[in-house]
């Protein structure tokens, strides 16, 4: 549509998708193109599951797309038969029919010409002019005043415990959400690595008759399962993570830490921004383990089907450190030290399953796109390794410490700056207000 502006989003998942519904809502708003490397718009990894036993781990009562319309997701689910809730949770593969439902409304609403979908992988971008130009794989190019990245999970680095042949075989998935890896049928022992929520979907995903799984982690920690909870508790946010630390087990007397968590929810993001740089690396080195496995719970039907595999034998967890990975003849050797051992332990699987969940090293990355910017300076890891530096209205900070005018990022590539940001209640906000940003931006351009 000439006359407008245009915006790239890099990412169609939930971040990508809500920023450029947020864009595409504005009548008077730019041109946006979304652009998807992966198989589906609006599902990206999370949401493509078909597994039934893959369920949301937030209720559904807070799982709206949108922070001013709480219950719009409740609504969608009254009005499309086909689901049923497992105390209160639903599949992933629902979530993502109506994500997908959205995007179908928004393309419906802006006719065709405002809202541009691009099934296409960005391998670049670089400044042009005042804006930046997208380089695609395919070769073309998109011209933009502003360009958000929406990269989603980034891929799990491979161990630097494995031999360079196990990595290339088809006994190692380095990707366990990539649709083209396959574990071979005949696998019999896997070893997951990591034991958090995408072990847990994994095993669920691959179990079978015979079937047996290995999860090794640095402490063996599980997530907890959700529960009902009792009445509201109320924590001062206030205070170091050590401080916290306190605060949060006095609460947690009488087993009220659900509740103890729950109240410390909404202040998340402010206690993080609050921390100097020694107490954010303090709770990532001490805490941060505790706080992932209490506060990223499971649904009840998970909970019951993995405790179901823990009692037979079908799936072990252990805690210890990973020495080596070796590929043999018709197996994979291990050897592993247990947490708190001296001695070495040796086991042999059939294939090894990466589940070591989300990468923050950006400089670790295999993704060709974030290699780029970091080549030209124009985005740098944060302080803690988390991710890519952004200040708090999401523009990326490029090498030189300098925020990049229309180049932003939402979602879990922001974690350094706001630690809560992988889930749907942090990232709806995020989204709405760097669309904002954006509009607000543009506006000021053409007034100019």
């Amino acid at each position: 549509m000439t006359g407008r502006p245009t915006v790239a989003v890099v990412g169609a998942g939930f971040s990508g998708l809500l920023t450029a519904l947020h864009l595409a809502a504005d009548p008077d708003g730019p041109v946006v193109r979304l652009i998807e490397r992966g198989d589906a718009f609006a599902r990206g990894a999370a949401y493509s599951t078909a597994n039934p036993d893959h369920l949301l781990n937030v209720r559904v009562s807070n799982m709206s797309a949108y922070p001013h319309d709480p219950e719009h997701f409740t609504r969608w689910l009254s009005q499309h038969e086909g689901w049923s809730s497992h105390g209160g949770f639903v599949t992933r593969g629902v979530y993502g029919d109506y994500l997908q439902d959205l995007l179908r409304r928004a393309l419906k609403e802006t006719g065709g010409d405002r809202l541009l979908l691009e099934h296409d992988e960005a391998v670049d971008v670089e400044r042009s002019g005042a804006g930046w130009r997208v380089r695609l794989a395919l070769g073309r190019t998109i011209e933009a005043s502003a360009v958000v990245l929406a990269l989603g999970v980034l891929r799990p680095a491979p161990p630097a415990s494995a031999a360079a042949a196990l990595l290339e075989s088809g006994r190692y998935i380095g990707d366990p959400w990539d649709p083209k890896a396959r574990l071979d049928e005949e696998a019999t022992d896997v070893l997951l690595l990591g034991a958090g929520l995408t072990m847990i979907d994994v095993a669920i995903s691959l179990w079978r008759p015979g079937r047996r799984f290995v999860a090794i982690s640095r402490r063996g920690l599980m997530a907890r399962p959700h529960a009902s909870t009792g009445a509201e508790l109320t924590i001062n946010p206030a205070g170091s993570p050590l401080q916290l630390l306190r605060a949060v087990r006095k609460a947690s007397e009488n087993g009220r830490w659900r509740e103890a968590i729950d109240a410390l929810r909404p202040h998340v993001q402010s206690i993080w921004l609050g921390w100097s740089l020694a107490e954010r690396r303090a709770f990532l080195r001490h805490l941060r383990p505790w706080w992932d496995v209490h506060r990223h719970r499971l649904a009840a039907g998970a909970a019951r089907r993995i405790g179901l595999m823990m009692r037979g034998r079908e799936l072990v967890v252990r805690a210890g450190q990973i020495t080596g990975l070796d590929l043999g003849k018709d197996e994979v050797e291990v050897a592993w030290r247990p947490r708190g051992g001296r001695v070495m332990r040796r086991l042999s699987v059939d294939a090894v399953v990466n589940c070591a969940g989300l990468l923050g090293d950006l400089e670790a990355s295999p993704d060709r796109l974030l290699s780029r910017l970091l080549a030209r300076g124009l985005i740098r890891p944060d302080a803690c390794r988390l991710g890519a530096d952004v200040d708090a209205g999401s523009h990326l900070i490029g090498g030189d410490g300098v925020p990049q005018p229309g180049l932003f990022a939402v979602g879990p590539l922001t974690r350094g700056a706001f630690w809560e940001i992988t889930s749907v209640p942090d990232i709806r906000s995020q989204a709405a207000g760097a669309a904002q940003t954006i509009l607000s931006g543009l506006r000021r351009a053409a007034a100019a």
